[in-house]
């Protein structure tokens, strides 16, 4: 199996394997930034036998102070969501949304840190399903329980590569960010605009082509050209970065990503902040 089919899978292959009857968890990670609560849109319509996860709630964890807007989960309370998600040891799990593939990608960094080999994101996300021509079913779905290990308690240290504030400088550091909030123009969200010094602005939706699919291996490389071989990713809060950490690893690349990212780098009036 090659490196883009161990992170992507295509609607047709989904649909092939909902019908082929083997161990399938489909999870519906419907989050954006103007409405991090997907569970309205899930119950309007949803691939058949998907059920919801939240972002927020089930693949974050803010009780935790200092490592900005969206904290990794620990892994035992990501192996109780897994579970209730119906999550089995030989399932093998596909990840959807339907804005930018953050949502999925967010659950692919975060299951993928935890230990578990076989999770694929929609490549195309719920449009890509609609495209293809797939069934859309209504109303909530409450999966027989799983019986998923978690191997990795602390994500911070798990399945994947990450870096801390004060590792930033080590790797070429990618911002997924838009331009405008990149160069400090506007800031919706954090306190102080701006971006790491250093850093290089590639948005997450550049490795995306018009459709929401991630694109081709070609164009994919092209992009990350001359960036060198260790590169790190972050974002607002941890969440669009991991759309590039997967795209890299489409390529075959490891990137590390930067969990807490700007949100916790501006959070400390003495870290540096660079603008333009």
């Amino acid at each position: 199996m090659d490196s883009r089919a161990r992170v992507l899978i295509s609607a047709a292959e989904l649909a092939g394997l909902l019908q082929g009857g083997d161990p399938i968890t489909v999870l519906d990670v419907r989050w954006r930034l103007d409405e991090p609560d997907g569970r309205a849109a899930y119950l309007r319509g949803h691939v058949p036998g998907a059920v919801h996860v939240s972002l927020e709630d089930e693949l974050s964890d803010h009780t935790i102070t200092g490592r900005g807007r969206h904290p990794l989960p620990s892994g035992r309370a990501l192996q109780e969501a897994a579970r209730r998600w119906g999550i089995r040891q030989d399932s093998v799990v596909v990840a959807y949304d339907d804005w930018n593939r953050a949502g999925s990608a967010r659950a692919w960094w975060v299951l993928t840190a935890a230990g578990l080999d076989d999770v694929l994101i929609l490549d195309g996300g719920l449009s890509a399903w609609r495209s293809f021509g797939g069934d859309i079913e209504e109303g909530p779905v409450v999966a027989e329980p799983g019986n998923v290990t978690v191997s990795h308690d602390d994500l911070y240290a798990g399945g994947r590569p990450t870096l801390t504030a004060e590792q930033s400088g080590t790797v070429t550091l990618l911002d997924a960010r838009a331009p405008e909030r990149f160069r400090g123009d506007v800031e919706p969200v954090d306190p102080v605009a701006g971006h790491i010094p250093g850093a290089k602005n590639l948005p997450s939706t550049a490795v995306l082509a018009d459709d929401g699919t991630f694109l081709e291996n070609a164009a994919l490389a092209r992009l990350f050209d001359g960036h060198g071989p260790a590169v790190g990713a972050y974002c607002g809060s941890g969440v669009s970065a991991t759309v590039v950490v997967a795209a890299l690893a489409a390529l075959g690349r490891d990137a590390a990503l930067f969990p807490g990212s700007w949100s916790e780098w501006c959070s400390d009036p003495d870290r540096p902040v660079e603008r333009g």
